[in-house]
């Protein structure tokens, strides 16, 4: 059984939860329950060609079916008939789990300066790194997902290239805000974090203030396509397809000699995403992979 913490699950003493079960082959269990517990599952239960997953109502459940079945029929090349698994929904009674799963979640060091702890953990002491709390919400991103680490490694190493600049940040599709505040923490002059879900900027609105950052980072649902401003650094954890479609929109966003790191690409898609950046007005310079996941980083040449 895996289990990750979310912080909707602290709300009161019992909750009502909705669980999904998911049938799929041995292999793609753990790439499935990964995806669901960076998507706010709380507890996800492997048995033989089957995940069950339970979520904490309310929750935005429209958009995690969208997520769900963008994500079955983005692996569906490495695990054929994924697309067409139905994914079944039911109402449990109510459960307390209030508590129990908080020794699940556990601190996690990150590149070369970063440790991202729960905000109930003391922290860590006689340590050079930069300590970030993350409240684990109904939102993407703890740290512990390849995705996510992915692009926390690639800003580490961005922002170390140009220690002396103030380097400006946009993060599209923001969740639980870790992005925007390790970039924050590492040295940016500001950021902005995108989100359309409610829940998400909720949640990270939260960890801001829970990492003191509200002076450089601003949140908004505002469109990407809104937004006329170019960034020194814009980074995108998003799906293969969602890059491809917002393509034009990322490229224009990102300044000459700026930085664009792509995130969330099952290792099929990574050609179909290289191909719409690349060779202009890109070049790739970084590539990160991690089990069945690829992060890249790419350099803006005009």
């Amino acid at each position: 059984m895996h289990l990750d913490a979310r912080c909707g699950i602290t709300q009161g003493v019992s909750a009502s939860w909705l669980q999904l079960s998911l049938r799929a082959p041995t292999a793609a269990l753990d790439a499935i329950s990964n995806f669901l517990i960076e998507r706010g599952s709380p507890g996800v239960v492997l048995k033989k060609n089957e995940v069950r997953a339970f979520f904490v109502r309310p929750l935005n459940g429209t958009a995690l079916r969208r997520d769900i079945q963008r994500f079955l029929k983005g692996i569906d090349k490495i695990y054929p008939g994924m697309e067409d698994q139905p994914v079944r929904w039911s109402v449990l009674k109510d459960k307390n789990w209030n508590t129990a799963w908080r020794r699940f979640f556990t601190p996690q060091k990150i590149g070369n300066s970063l440790w991202i702890t729960p905000p109930w953990l003391a922290r860590p002491v006689n340590t050079r790194r930069k300590i970030i709390a993350i409240e684990p919400g109904m939102a993407f991103g703890t740290g512990t997902h390849p995705t996510t680490r992915g692009c926390l490694e690639f800003l580490e190493e961005v922002l170390a290239l140009a220690p002396e600049r103030q380097l400006t940040i946009l993060d599209v599709g923001t969740g639980s805000g870790i992005l925007a505040i390790a970039s924050a923490v590492m040295g940016c002059s500001s950021v902005l974090g995108l989100d359309n879900d409610p829940v998400a900027l909720r949640a990270a609105r939260l960890n801001v203030r829970l990492n003191r950052v509200e002076r450089k980072v601003k949140l908004s649902s505002v469109r990407l396509r809104r937004l006329t401003q170019p960034f020194d650094v814009v980074a995108a954890n998003l799906t293969a397809e969602a890059h491809i479609e917002l393509a034009s929109l990322l490229q224009t966003r990102v300044a000459a000699q700026g930085y664009l790191i792509l995130s969330g690409i099952l290792d099929p898609k990574v050609g179909d995403v290289l191909r719409r950046f690349c060779p202009a007005p890109f070049k790739l310079i970084g590539r990160k992979n991690v089990k069945e996941w690829t992060t890249l980083l790419l350099k803006k040449e005009s």
